[in-house]
């Protein structure tokens, strides 16, 4: 009879095997990093309250001037899950008001603490109208905002009432505020890849570096507009933040129309992965899984946006070579069937996705998801080893995941690419979340 401590333990391996899910092998994720950046920023905004209203509101038209621009630029929001700067107008004010030295040729006296407390009323301010409609802001692009406006803040308004500043003019003043702003955008992207990394596991530096791929785009112009947008106040007045927002608000509703371009060519790409369902060749979904399920992959394999994106589009089509078969294969397992005939699907596929139109790089992983691994390049040994779990975990029953896991590990000597299948095994420990409902 075995001892009654192994009598308590078995239920619980047994429910494991059932679940198919193993205890994280690796790091697990630390929540203690989000939390302390929310602590951070928590303090910051209670003591810049605490101050301003000890102290009382200097220059309280210039205050609500900012603050409106601030307040509009939080009501244009547009939420999603891929933007990387939801409210360009927004921290345009905001960074623009924290490197305020003048207005109108008057130098002004508010200081790190009113910026700080004039941006976050704002922000709380123009989120209301989002929370109404169950999109309110998040606590990381706030404490973000919060964080950034702080340490530009206090770089610059200390130095500039202290007259550290007064021999920067013309051309100086101006890379000097550039100069502020452009460690700030880096700070914030540093920031940024570490909130991510800390909430869903994803590596730092791949991470880091879409960040920072995102700081010449949108990013420069946020930084571009706050320095114009500072200098404009300091000679005309305020009259400058409605002159200099009308550019931004263009660029962001253009970048809104190449995002609804996007998502449009993305659903369409998404009815053409659902013709293989509807016509009965694969199950309901199972595109969509392997897609979802290969976006969390190649993320943990380090692969950029613009590689997970070409990724998540071949995965959505990489079955589509099976509508040239005259008689569907059971239940659309195509992991198990003959080497010879995987490639023959596969090189229809990429076919079908030429004639499409659609990126040639999403044909070639198609055309290449059943060649030998080492002949392949990532993104197709990440659709093979995706597709190969899927099929195997929903024809094992309950205990499934956990049995195809292993199918896999088994296979890698010849079949599968071993690191692929170890960066799904961590991706399926961190039970990271790989299907969203929001796609944009």
């Amino acid at each position: 009879m075995a001892p009654r401590g192994d009598r308590r333990r078995r239920p619980r391996r047994a429910r494991a095997r059932r679940t198919g899910h193993r205890p994280a092998r690796g790091a697990p994720v630390r929540p203690g990093l989000h939390t302390l950046v929310h602590t951070c920023a928590a303090v910051l905004a209670a003591g810049s309250l605490g101050a301003t209203l000890h102290h009382g509101v200097e220059e309280r038209g210039t205050a609500l001037a900012f603050g409106l621009l601030v307040t509009v630029g939080e009501l244009t929001r547009r939420n999603g899950t891929r933007i990387r700067q939801a409210a360009p107008l927004a921290a345009a004010g905001s960074l623009s008001y924290a490197l305020l030295g003048e207005a109108g040729g008057r130098p002004t006296h508010h200081g790190a603490a009113q910026v700080v407390t004039v941006v976050l009323a704002a922000s709380l301010l123009g989120s209301v109208p989002h929370v109404g409609r169950g999109h309110g802001p998040t606590l990381d692009p706030l404490a973000r905002r919060v964080l950034t406006v702080g340490f530009v803040a206090v770089c610059f308004q200390p130095l500039y009432s202290q007259g550290a500043f007064d021999d920067w003019s013309g051309p100086a003043h101006a890379l000097l505020l550039l100069a502020l702003l452009s460690l700030t955008a880096l700070c914030d992207a540093v920031l940024a890849a570490a909130l991510a990394r800390s909430r869903t596991g994803w590596p730092f530096l791949p991470t880091l570096r879409d960040e920072l791929r995102a700081v010449p785009g949108i990013g420069a112009a946020v930084v571009a507009t706050g320095a114009v947008m500072a200098l404009g106040v300091a000679v005309v007045g305020l009259w400058a933040l409605p002159v200099f927002s009308v550019p931004l608000l263009l660029a962001q509703l253009s970048y809104r129309r190449y995002a609804a371009v996007r998502a449009t060519y993305r659903q369409t790409i998404a009815s053409l992965a659902r013709a293989t369902e509807i016509a009965g060749y694969t199950p309901a979904g199972h595109a969509h899984r392997v897609a979802a399920l290969s976006r969390a992959v190649g993320r943990d394999l380090g692969l950029t946006g613009p590689e997970l994106t070409v990724l998540e589009y071949a995965a959505l089509m990489h079955d589509i070579g099976q509508l040239s078969l005259v008689d569907p294969v059971p239940a659309g397992a195509t992991a198990d069937l003959p080497a010879a005939e995987q490639r023959r699907i596969a090189l229809l596929g990429g076919a079908v996705v030429r004639q499409t139109g659609v990126d040639p790089r999403v044909a070639r992983i198609v055309e290449q998801q059943a060649d030998p691994h080492r002949e392949q390049p990532l993104a197709a040994r990440i659709v093979r080893v995706v597709n190969a779990y899927e099929e195997k975990s929903r024809e094992g029953g309950p205990g499934g995941p956990l049995t195809a896991l292993e199918e896999l590990r088994l296979a890698t000597a010849g079949e599968y690419a071993p690191e692929v299948v170890e960066a799904l095994a961590r991706v399926l420990s961190r039970n990271t979340e790989v299907v969203r409902a929001d796609r944009n």
